[in-house]
């Protein structure tokens, strides 16, 4: 069995009447749907849950200017066109949230790869214009300040950046982009006061929901009390939100989130990602002799720090399938320090196949730095059987589209089988498991096939059920196309 399954969850329930998952059907239309949470899954049985961990493909930026330094964070990284761009908090000395040491600075790739610092001599920083700052003296907003790129139709081309940022004192301030360097502040008072806001606090425009949703810090308890957690809150014209509401867990127990980096997935933007930093207060694993050895700023070793996997299709609701490191601290010490191992903002894609989340390393330590995480497309997680084989029943779906596409991986002497069923359960004629073209090989984009059936035009619009056999299979993600 791979390394990755020692963070599955294994699920295995007992065959009942169709009758007893008398439900209504899910309406997925041409979607893109990733097996990351239960929302198209009925039964399950002998398959797996699997959380993929990413790649390490090491240290691609170091925090090494006079004006950046060990405290940099809050990472956020913009694909716009063919350009990526990484923007984070500069802060060479720890000088209490909200200081005039703290840029806000920018660094840029073609291939989200091999990245740059350009010098944009905008600001004088450290007795020199030749820097990659973009906002500087913007007290309190270079905290913590997160942009993204509006992707809403029509919006002003003066708006097509836009940035949130701000401490409980300020409240979440808003700013305007053209071009993503100069920004603007879009009025004086703050646009969100309902939360504490002691970390990156994150926004997008959702196509889906027809608004913009920001996500945010609060804590379970009074002020800074209880559990550090995530409220939400909508607008439709950026400057004018919804009161806040506390986001759920499901039955999950409470975790310390201190970032949650939700945002729209670019290949499925209808479902929410959110890479976050689980933080474990006074979790120590290092001794003071071993603090000192990486040069870890002394306040900074106390706690330690892990990613976990998230996920929401809108309103108040994260989906905890995986509650196990989606990624886990490296080999050696410095990775075992408080506030490491913080995501950036936003998974992009860096390749043909291949998409990357970016992670802060080496928290508080002179060799602070980014590393890219590489991943397969859609492989945030899959389902699985072993070489004896699974199934997996859906429920009942709704789709538009004349043929199914699956994103898969088996082994040499695995297999992949779809059958077709009514809301009943009972197989299409014509598109049962011996109807099936046997799936065999690794691709992200495979058209499956029944014998006679070219098509499935027919049964577009109508309840069916998908029934898949797995042997020694991965199962990423399925998309009805057009």
């Amino acid at each position: 069995m791979p390394t990755v399954q020692r963070n599955a969850v294994f699920i295995l329930l007992f065959w009942l009447p169709a009758a007893v998952f008398s439900q209504s059907a899910v309406a997925i239309a041409d979607r893109r749907e990733l097996f990351i949470d239960r929302h198209l899954i009925d039964r399950l049985d002998n398959v797996q849950m699997v959380l993929h961990e990413p790649h390490d493909e090491g240290a691609v930026l170091k925090f090494d200017k006079p004006w950046e330094g060990p405290f940099c964070g809050y990472t956020t990284i913009i694909k716009d066109n063919d350009l990526y761009r990484m923007y984070y908090r500069g802060l060479p000395a720890s000088k209490g949230d909200g200081s005039d040491l703290e840029t806000t600075c920018i660094a840029e790739s073609r291939d989200g790869i091999r990245w740059t610092k350009p010098d944009l001599g905008l600001y004088e920083i450290s007795g020199t214009k030749k820097n990659n700052v973009v906002l500087a003296h913007a007290v309190p907003a270079n905290h913590n300040f997160s942009p993204f790129l509006d992707t809403r139709k029509q919006v002003p081309a003066a708006e097509r950046y836009k940035a949130l940022a701000g401490t409980e004192k300020s409240g979440l301030l808003a700013f305007y982009s053209a071009d993503g360097l100069h920004w603007r502040q879009a009025q004086k008072e703050p646009v969100l006061t309902q939360g504490l806001f002691d970390s990156q606090n994150v926004a997008f425009w959702s196509e889906t929901e027809g608004c913009y949703v920001c996500y945010f810090r609060t804590w379970t308890g009074d002020g800074y009390s209880g559990f550090r957690t995530v409220s939400r809150s909508t607008s439709t014209d950026f400057l004018h939100w919804t009161p806040a509401r506390a986001m759920s867990f499901g039955d999950t127990p409470m975790e310390h989130i201190y970032i949650n980096q939700t945002h729209a997935y670019f290949n499925a933007p209808h479902i929410y990602i959110a890479i976050a930093a689980r933080f474990m207060p006074n979790r120590q694993v290092l001794t003071d002799e071993e603090a000192k050895r990486i040069q870890v700023n002394p306040k900074y070793f106390k706690d330690c720090s892990d990613a976990v996997l998230m996920t929401s299709r809108g309103d108040t609701v994260y989906d905890r399938t995986f509650m196990e490191a989606f990624i886990a601290p490296g080999l050696g010490w410095e990775n075992w320090v408080s506030r490491s191992n913080y995501p950036a903002l936003n998974v992009v894609p860096t390749g043909a196949g291949e998409m990357s989340v970016y992670v802060n390393r080496n928290y508080a330590q002179p060799t602070s730095c980014i590393h890219r995480y590489s991943m397969r497309l859609d492989g945030f997680a899959s389902l699985y059987a072993p070489y004896g084989g699974g199934e997996m029943i859906s429920k009942p779906l709704l789709f538009a589209g004349d043929r199914l596409e699956i994103n898969y991986r088996t082994s040499a002497a695995g297999e992949i089988l779809l059958e077709i069923q009514d809301e009943n359960g009972n197989a299409l004629p014509g598109f049962g498991l011996q109807d099936c073209q046997p799936i065999i090989g690794n691709e992200l984009a495979r058209m499956v096939s029944w014998k006679n059936n070219p098509t499935l035009a027919s049964l577009q619009n109508k309840p069916v059920r998908l029934r898949v056999r797995l042997k020694d299979a991965h199962l990423f993600a399925i998309k009805f196309d057009r």
